[in-house]
């Protein structure tokens, strides 16, 4: 079985654009990749170098309302009914993804609730196939969440090998590693991995002691080349070269630490 990881953290602090270059060291290796977007503000296709047009015809797997109906039993947004909690996802990954640079991508999309705490056919079809995605598929698979992981419950987490959090120097970000570690906890996710983004020279040893009885995988240097490539609306991959090794130095410790 491939690793199964969720990347993290709070927004801005770089964690979608090292899910997607993790997922293209990892497949440039010659591993079977599969990057999925679970993040409601998707970004993840275009650090994949995914062309607009293409990323504008993936359609979230949430907003398929016919598929959700089919596999359900019940169309989103009408009232009353009994809907499957099992419904079959195993042919959705290869029907629902497409291949860029090597890496398969599927966007998950999100769920507008109405209630807190309900329970949809939108949400039991997501759940399902996320489930089936960390827990079935033998590949590698890297989950780009928010930093609520609200896509992730205690049947899905099983699967997780490791969480990454992303964090940079500075408070606001400590806590949101803090809250994650605790929801992770009550969620039974086995290991959480800080990852140190856009770190200056000193940043890491400072930033260690701040995150004192945090586990971390290692740190990632500011680029500014990834900030270029974010204003150009480029990949980072084919514009950052320090950034892109210092991951290929985080993807082979990740397999030294939780590969299976």
């Amino acid at each position: 079985m491939g690793m199964k990881l969720a990347v993290t953290g709070k927004g801005g602090t770089g964690k979608t654009t090292l899910a997607a270059t993790l997922a293209l060291v990892l497949a440039e290796e010659g591993m079977r990749v599969l990057a999925v977007d679970a993040d409601p503000d998707a970004n993840l296709a275009g650090a994949l170098g995914v062309a607009p047009e293409r990323a504008a015809a993936l359609t979230p797997v949430s907003e398929l309302r016919d598929l959700i109906a089919e596999r359900t039993g019940v169309t989103p947004g009408t009232l009353g009914g009994f809907f499957r909690m099992n419904p079959r996802v195993d042919d959705l990954p290869e029907r629902l993804s497409l291949s860029v640079n090597g890496v398969r991508l599927m966007v998950m999309g999100t769920v507008k609730k109405g209630e807190g705490g309900c329970v949809c056919p939108e949400s039991v079809l997501l759940k399902s196939l996320i489930k089936h995605l960390l827990i079935a598929r033998d590949e590698v698979v890297i989950l780009d969440m928010e930093a609520g992981i609200e896509h992730l419950g205690r049947g899905t987490a099983a699967g997780v090998g490791a969480m990454l959090v992303v964090v940079e120097p500075g408070a606001r970000s400590v806590r949101t590693a803090e809250a994650v570690r605790r929801l992770a906890q009550d969620i039974g996710i086995p290991r959480l991995l800080v990852v140190l983004n856009k770190a200056r020279p000193g940043d890491e040893e400072r930033m260690s002691a701040v995150l004192d009885g945090f586990e971390m995988l290692g740190s990632l240097p500011f680029s500014e080349g990834v900030l270029q490539a974010d204003l150009q609306d480029q990949v980072p991959y084919a514009t950052a070269p320090e950034y892109v090794a210092a991951v290929r130095d985080l993807a082979r410790e990740l397999q030294k630490r939780v590969a299976p």
